[in-house]
């Protein structure tokens, strides 16, 4: 058992419908640690970037609108960083199966997510699924400031008269 980093990200439908409470709440079961949480409008290019892996799928383009909040009317996602010993495993095993209706009923998942008639997965929450992954999306969703923990390494910049960490 090792400590890691696990991007979450709960989507729009997760804040529409109010279950961000019960989402931590069942989270906090984890005995993680949050060490980056912020509310992002995101944008379709963000949006592009992190399901870049699915760009082929047919669905893809119905994903990118779900993401973005476009078929909720609600363009808000909470996305948070937890760390700790064996985060991933940790939070993929409360969030449960991306297929709602095969997730345990006692998983995030399995109690709040749907599928809609299209058969896009209203799953309510995204969790990193390995190592490699987490550090992709963690450094496309925050900056390095933004996470009270070194977890990348990163460099400074210039900006105009600014000077600002950045991921190497």
């Amino acid at each position: 058992m090792k400590e890691q980093a696990t991007l979450v990200i709960i989507k729009p439908d997760g804040l529409k419908k109010s279950l961000t409470g019960n989402i931590l709440t069942r989270l906090s079961e984890s005995k993680l640690k949050i060490i980056g949480a912020k509310i992002v409008k995101v944008s379709k290019e963000l949006a592009k970037q992190h399901y870049a892996h699915l760009k082929e799928k047919p669905f893809f383009p119905e994903l990118l609108q779900y993401i973005t909040g476009e078929l909720h009317g609600d363009n808000r996602v909470m996305a948070l960083v937890y760390w700790g010993e064996d985060a991933i495993q940790k939070v993929r095993s409360l969030a449960g199966a991306t297929n709602p209706e095969e997730a345990s009923p006692t998983t995030i998942r399995g109690q709040y997510g749907r599928i809609l008639t299209s058969g896009l997965f209203e799953n309510v929450i995204h969790a990193s699924s390995n190592e490699k992954e987490a550090e992709k999306e963690i450094k496309l969703w925050f900056e390095p400031h933004e996470i009270v923990y070194d977890l990348y390494p990163t460099k400074e910049t210039t900006i105009g008269n600014f000077k600002k960490r950045i991921w190497k």
